[in-house]
C-alpha cells in the first residue's frame, strides 16, 4: 500500500466518524428551537392618585353687625308711627299712631334682614380632591409552544417571535449578555 492511499483512507475515516458523531450529536441533543404557537400580552392595571386643585369664587354674608335687627325695627316703628299719626283724631288718631308704630316696626325689621342678607362680598378659595388614574402596564407574555411533540406554556419578559432556542433539552428564556 503506498503512502497517500494509507492517508486518504485515514482521513476518510476521520472524516466518517467526526460526520457520525455530529449526526449523533444533533439526535441525542434534541432540536434547537421550540415553535411558538401562541403568544399573549399580560397587562397589570395601575392606579396612582393625584390631587387636583382650583381656585373656586366664594360669596360669603358680611358680618352681621346688628343681630337683632334693632336699628331698622326702630326706625319703621318711628316713620309707622309718624304717619299714622298723620291720620285720623281723636282715638282713632292714637290707634293709628301705635298701627303705624308696629307696621313700620315689622316692615323695618324685613327691610334691614333684606339688606344685611344682600350685604355680601366674594373671596377665591382654593379646593382640592383626589383623583385616580388608571394605566395598562406590561408585565409580560404568556407563550404557548411545542417542543419535542409536547405542549406547554411559559412566561417571558418579551415576546420570542416564531420560535424559541433550546439548549440541553431546556428553553433558553434568557438572552444573554452582550
Amino acid at each position: 500500500m503506498n503512502k497517500s492511499m494509507l492517508v486518504g483512507t485515514v482521513l476518510g475515516a476521520v472524516a466518517v466518524t467526526a460526520g457520525g458523531a455530529v449526526a449523533t450529536y444533533n439526535l441525542v441533543s434534541g432540536p434547537e428551537y421550540a415553535e411558538v404557537l401562541a403568544v399573549e400580552p399580560v397587562k397589570e392595571t395601575v392606579k396612582t392618585p393625584r390631587e387636583v386643585c382650583k381656585d373656586v369664587a366664594v360669596t360669603r354674608q358680611k358680618p352681621v353687625q346688628d343681630q337683632h335687627k334693632i336699628a331698622g325695627t326702630a326706625i319703621g316703628a318711628v316713620v309707622g308711627g309718624l304717619l299714622g299719626n298723620q291720620v285720623g283724631g281723636g282715638t282713632g288718631k292714637k290707634i293709628a299712631t301705635v298701627a303705624g308704630a308696629v307696621g313700620g316696626g315689622y316692615a323695618g325689621n324685613k327691610v334691614q334682614g333684606s339688606m344685611q342678607a344682600n350685604d355680601t362680598y366674594t373671596t377665591t378659595e382654593t379646593r382640592c380632591n383626589t383623583v385616580t388614574d388608571t394605566s395598562d402596564k406590561l408585565v409580560g407574555y404568556d407563550v404557548k409552544y411545542q417542543l419535542d411533540g409536547k405542549v406547554a406554556q411559559v412566561r417571558m419578559q418579551r415576546d420570542p417571535g416564531a420560535r424559541i432556542p433550546v439548549k440541553d433539552g431546556q428553553l433558553v428564556l434568557v438572552e444573554a449578555a452582550q
